[in-house]
C-alpha cells in the first residue's frame, strides 16, 4: 500500500463526458492504495464524479460510482465488436448517433418540442436537451448533508453566462445544492444554463476544463499531494481528415494547461519564500502587529506534488468519444483509469522530496504512451506538431 509524506491529498477531475469513467477507475485504484483524497475538485463530468465521491462515505463511494456509470450506459449495453478496428469505429459512431438522437438515461433527453419552437427568452429555447433527469440522478447519488457538513472539501467550476467570469462553488464558502453540480456540467448548446441566486451558469470547461487552479490558488495551508485526472491529452497525432481535425480540436481546447499553472505557482512559491526570509530580518519592535500578521500569511509557502494521469485515446475512437456512452467503452475507460492510477501508486514517485527551490513537482507516469504516439506518427510519415 502507498503512503504519502503530504498532509493533504486532493483529486482534480477534468470535464470530458463519457470519458469520465476513466476517473472512476482511477479513484478505485487510489482507494485500494489508501490514497483517499480529502479534497475533490471537478468540472463537468468531473464535477459529477467529484460530488458522488465527496457526497458519500468512503466505504460507499466506489459502489455509488459503479452504479451511476452502469445506469447511464444501460441504454447502450449491447456488446461491441472486438479485434477489428474498423468495425469498432463504426460501432462507436453508431452509439454516438443514438446518444445524439435519444440522450443518455439519467443525464439528458431531447427537448420536446425542440428549442426552436420556443419564443426568445424562454429557458427552453436555450438548449437541445432537457436535464431534469440529471437533477434526480444527483439527488439519488449525492448526500448533500455530508457535503455541507464539510466532511470532505468539494470545489465545482462554472462560468457566469452574463459576465463570463469563472467561479468555483466550494462547500467551504457556499451551501451546495444539486444546481451547483448541474451548473458545472451545463455545456451549451446541448445542455441548458442553470440558475443559481438569479444568475445563469454554464459548464466551467468553457473557460478552463481543469480545476487545478481551484487548489493551487486557494493559498494552500499544508503540503499537498494532487492527483490530476485528465480526459483530453494536449499531445496527439496530426489529423488526416475533417473528423480527426475535430477530435484534435477538442483535445487541444479541453486539455490542461498544467505547465502554465505550475509555472505560475512556482513563481508565487518563490515570492512567498522570499517574503518569509525578509520577515525574519525585521525586528519585532520595528513592525506593527497588523503588518506582522500580513507578513506571516504571505510568507507561508507549502510544497505541492502533482501526479498527472491523462487518458490516451484508443485507435478506434473518434471526435464523438466524449458522448459515446456505450457500456463497452465505459468499461474500457474505467479499466484504463484503474491501470494508470495503479501504476502511479505502485511507483509512488511523490515519496521523493519536493525541491525547496520550486516548491512543486509534476509526475506523468503515462508519458511512455506519448512516446508510442510519436513513434506511430514517424512510422506513418506524419509531420508537424
Amino acid at each position: 500500500m502507498s503512503s504519502s509524506p503530504f498532509s493533504q491529498t486532493a483529486l482534480v477531475l477534468q470535464g470530458g463526458g463519457a470519458l469520465g469513467a476513466y476517473q472512476a477507475g482511477a479513484y478505485e485504484a487510489l482507494a485500494g492504495h489508501r490514497c483517499e483524497p480529502g479534497w475533490y475538485a471537478g468540472i463537468s463530468i468531473g464535477a459529477i464524479n467529484a460530488a458522488i465521491m465527496a457526497g458519500n462515505e468512503p466505504s460507499d463511494r466506489l459502489g455509488c460510482l459503479r452504479q451511476f456509470w452502469e445506469e447511464i450506459t444501460s441504454r447502450y449495453g449491447f456488446p461491441a465488436p472486438r479485434h477489428v478496428t474498423e468495425l469498432r469505429s463504426l460501432f462507436n459512431a453508431e452509439v454516438a448517433s443514438l446518444v445524439a438522437a435519444f440522450g443518455v438515461p439519467g443525464l439528458f433527453e431531447p427537448r420536446i418540442p425542440p428549442a426552436i419552437f420556443y419564443p426568445h427568452g424562454f429557458a427552453e429555447a436555450l438548449s437541445i436537451y432537457d436535464t431534469s433527469s440529471l437533477r434526480r440522478t444527483i439527488e439519488r447519488f449525492v448526500n448533500f448533508d455530508r457535503i455541507n457538513a464539510k466532511a470532505s472539501r468539494l470545489s465545482l467550476g462554472a462560468v457566469n453566462v452574463r459576465n463570463g467570469n469563472f467561479i468555483f462553488f466550494d462547500n467551504h464558502k457556499h451551501t451546495l445544492r444539486p444546481e451547483h453540480i448541474m451548473a458545472s456540467a451545463a455545456l451549451p448548446p446541448g445542455l441548458p444554463p442553470i440558475e443559481i441566486e438569479h444568475q445563469l451558469y454554464w459548464d466551467g470547461g468553457l473557460v478552463s476544463n481543469t480545476p487545478l487552479t481551484a487548489v493551487l490558488d486557494s493559498g494552500l495551508g499544508r503540503d499537498t499531494l494532487i492527483f490530476q485526472v485528465d480526459l483530453f491529452s494536449a499531445r496527439g497525432r496530426v489529423p488526416r481528415d475533417l473528423f480527426e481535425a475535430e477530435e484534435r480540436r477538442k483535445d487541444i481546447v479541453y486539455s490542461s494547461r498544467t505547465r502554465l499553472n505550475t509555472d505560475m505557482y512556482k513563481e508565487t512559491y518563490k515570492l512567498r519564500r522570499a517574503i518569509g526570509e525578509l520577515r525574519k530580518l525585521v525586528p519585532e519592535d520595528k513592525i506593527e502587529e497588523s503588518a506582522s500578521r500580513a507578513f506571516d500569511g504571505l510568507g507561508d509557502a507549502h510544497r505541492v506534488a502533482i501526479v498527472h494521469l491523462i487518458y490516451r485515446r484508443k485507435g478506434y475512437e473518434g471526435q464523438a468519444k466524449d458522448y459515446e456512452f456505450s457500456r463497452a467503452s465505459m468499461l474500457e475507460h474505467w479499466q484504463a483509469g484503474f491501470d494508470d492510477a495503479k501504476a502511479a501508486c505502485d511507483k509512488a514517485p511523490w515519496n521523493e522530496p519536493v525541491s525547496d527551490e520550486d516548491g512543486i513537482c509534476v509526475y506523468d507516469v503515462t508519458r511512455q504512451q506519448d512516446a508510442a504516439i510519436k513513434a506511430a506518427d514517424v512510422s506513418s510519415g506524419s509531420k508537424g506538431g
